[in-house]
Parts: structure tokens; sequence; C-alpha cells
């Protein structure tokens, strides 16, 4: 009986997979885009795609908003790659295999992972529609992407978190809103669970903790990027407020409707990151 490959060696064969369906595939950003926000993708320049369902080990995504696929191409003189759509733990998944991807990105050149998501927001004054910047994460997943073995080829057993968030790329990012003129918040993410919403009870408790938005992702992606040494931007769409602020009812129809209204800045925003990306030489 031969043994199970290496986590080391499947990211790296997905890469191989990936890299011999698309050749010229080298990014230097990754963008992994969140519910309603995946129409970022289509605008890449000289864009090529490949379906997760493609690329050996890659799990597939089955949200409403989720396309499932990588898409390659340049955006600002950037070579990127975008996932449209990605997986949760709600779905089934290990924490792991919900950072999988991010991974892969890791290992075909992104420096630079730019990680967005449609969350709840637990910040009273900040209305559906709110792009809040990512300063920290509070992960209540039950799960942790780097639980089991560590493989020393692609990070230290106890990575460092007190950086999750790039401070000297947060500065750029927030100096990048400020010259466009969008408005952006910051503040702390937690990952819960789900796949239902958080009852009014436990907003009151995350709201205590310190936490200004809450979803079902992105912190497992951000813990193996800073594993295997990439930089991080996180960016929340606040797409509703949290149960028991309004005493509305939560609809993933809310969400993506939301999200779709912001596109057009939400878009403008990752372009002129981009932009400043190579204007501060933090690419190279």
């Amino acid at each position: 009986m031969t043994d199970a490959p290496s986590l080391y060696d499947r990211v790296h064969g997905a890469a191989a997979a990936i890299k011999k369906a698309i050749p010229d595939a080298a990014p230097k950003v990754g963008l992994i885009l969140g519910s309603g926000l995946g129409g970022y993708a289509d605008k890449l320049d000289t864009a090529k795609a490949i379906d997760y369902g493609e690329i050996p080990e890659f799990p597939r995504s089955h949200v409403v908003g989720h396309k499932g696929r990588l898409v390659f191409g340049t955006r600002e003189g950037v070579p990127c790659v975008a996932m449209q759509g990605r997986v949760h733990v709600y779905e089934g998944h290990s924490a792991a295999t919900a950072a999988f991807p991010a991974r892969v990105l890791v290992a075909l050149g992104a420096k630079v992972l730019i990680i967005t998501n449609a969350a709840g927001g637990l910040n009273p004054a900040w209305a559906p529609g709110t792009l809040m910047l990512i300063r920290d994460h509070i992960d209540m997943l039950r799960d942790h992407a780097l639980r089991g073995p560590n493989d020393d080829r692609l990070g230290p057993r106890f990575p460092d978190m007190t950086k999750a968030y790039a401070p000297e790329l947060r500065t750029l990012v927030k100096a990048t809103a400020k010259a466009k003129q969008i408005a952006l918040e910051e503040g702390v993410y937690v990952a819960m669970p789900g796949p239902t919403y958080e009852t009014p009870a436990e907003v009151k408790m995350l709201q205590v903790v310190g936490a200004h938005a809450t979803g079902m992702s992105t912190v497992p992606e951000v813990v193996v990027a800073r594993h295997m040494g990439a930089r991080v931007i996180g960016i929340s769409c606040i797409t509703n407020q949290a149960a028991g602020i309004t005493g509305a009812e939560l609809s993933h129809d809310e969400v993506t409707e939301t999200a779709t209204r912001v596109r057009a800045t939400f878009e403008t925003l990752l372009d002129s990151i981009l932009a400043a990306l190579v204007a501060g030489k933090e690419l190279a």
C-alpha cells in the first residue's frame, strides 16, 4: 500500500496541473472574491480560465454567486489570478480543505493575496454597502487550517499572526481609498461556522469581544497564506446589518444584492490597490 501524497505534493501537483493547462500562469497577486464580487475576474485583460473541477484536489464551490473557476490575466499591469468563488467549512469541508486553494495561489507565485468577503455588520452605524478593511480577525470556526501534522516545506509549525493583515499594505490601501474618495472603514472580522446567520445574542457577544463584521470564510485562507509567507489584504463588503440590530430577518439574496450594488466602487478600489502595489514596488 502506497502512502497518501503529502499536502506539499498535493498543493504543488495542483499548481503543476494549472500551469500545464495555462502555461503562462505566473501571478503576482491572488484575488479571492466573495459572494457577489466575482465579476471582477471577468475584467482581467487577456483572461484565461480553468474550472475548479479540472484541477486535482481543488474543492468545488456550490454556493449561489460562486462560479467556481480560476481566472488568470492582468489588471493595472499586474499579473493576477482570481478565484471566482470559494468553499466553506459549513459545506462539510475541513478548514484545511477550505484553505487549500489559497495555498495553490501562493504556490503559483502570488506574493500578495487580496481576500474579500461579504459580511454582516456588527457596527450599527455602518449601512449595508460599507467597505471595511480588515485590521485583524477572530477565529470561531471550531476547526483550524493548520490542524494536523506540519510540513516544514510549506511553513513553520507555529506561524506568528501578529501581522496577519500586513500593516504596510493596510496603510497603502487606506491612502489609495482616500485618494479615490472611496469611503473605507477598518475593523476586526470574526469567522463563524454557519450556515445559519448569528442569533441576536451571538451578535451581542461578538460586539462585546471587539468584532466589527461577521462572516463564514476568509480566516482559513489568511492563515495558510501567512503560513507560506504571502502577505494579505482583507476587505469585507458589509452586505447587511447582523441579526437583532434592525429586527429584520436575514437572507442570502440580500447579501448578493448589496454586493452587486456596490460592485463598481469595490472594483475601482481593487484597481487602485493593484496600481498602488506596482507604484510602491510591493511586488518586486
